[in-house]
């Protein structure tokens, strides 16, 4: 387990003004084991912050494999982003229970929860209650198609920011904006800075995250933490780009 827990670490972080990274790794995209084990040597030689796994789907039996393999080799705290209630392990550091708090899906904002329930209260995960918010990016993306809900509209800042802002009045313990996996576009600066004025939990932001300077966009919108993924699939050395960017942040 991880020394520290992970929402500590996270708002500790954020109170010193510290820009945090995490690395998505899809478990139906892993058929690699050995380009994945150069995956986590970059994440530890580069100070990555987190790993998060989960996607849409799982398809494949890789899920557990990986958790086991990531902790096997490093001591970065290792999250469960879930796509649904079956992407549970109890051998992660923590999982963030993601409520869909952009769409009207009942299953997306307590339905999957009451099915995880059970085996959340066996297990030693820490559980990080989180106001999951879709923003369109563009063409629709695996997280709208598979949740059944549309996205906000990436030109309605003020909507995003109110419900972000009830997503923290209703308990939630941070915020994740995401334009999804694949995204044509990252979630625009206008939208993050909209809801970073609005919200004093840590903000996570991804999806599109493809260049550093999309990056520095989300950095200087107001994200603590930002989640890259397709971008590292082809090309793994920009986690060095990005985590150098992090750690040389001034804001």
């Amino acid at each position: 387990m991880a020394q520290q827990n992970v929402l500590d670490l996270l708002v500790s972080k954020k109170q010193a003004r510290k820009k945090c990274v995490a690395v998505l790794i899809d478990p139906d995209k892993v058929d690699d084991f050995e380009s994945l084990k150069s995956t986590i040597d970059l994440c530890t030689n580069h100070y990555v912050d987190f790993i998060f796994i989960g996607g849409s789907l799982i398809v494949n039996d890789n899920f557990a494999k990986i958790i086991t393999l990531i902790k096997s080799k490093c001591n970065i705290p290792v999250i469960i982003f879930p796509g649904n209630n079956i992407q549970i392990d109890p051998s992660a550091d923590a999982i963030l229970l993601l409520s869909l708090i952009s769409g009207r899906n009942p299953d997306m904002l307590i339905g999957q929860h009451v099915l995880a329930a059970p085996v959340l209260k066996r297990s030693k995960l820490e559980i990080i209650s989180t106001g999951y918010i879709l923003v369109n990016s563009g063409s629709p993306t695996s997280a709208s198609y598979m949740s059944n809900t549309t996205p906000i509209p990436s030109e309605k800042p003020t909507i995003v920011a109110c419900t972000a802002m009830a997503g923290e009045m209703l308990g939630q313990k941070a915020i994740y904006l995401d334009a999804g996996s694949g995204a044509e576009n990252p979630i625009p600066q206008k939208v993050i800075s909209a809801v970073r004025r609005s919200i004093g939990i840590p903000l996570i932001v991804g999806g599109g995250l493809n260049t550093i300077n999309k990056v520095e966009v989300a950095f200087d919108a107001g994200a603590d933490l930002i989640v890259i993924g397709n971008a590292i699939e082809k090309k793994p050395e920009f986690i060095i780009q990005v985590t150098g960017k992090a750690a040389g942040w001034t804001s």
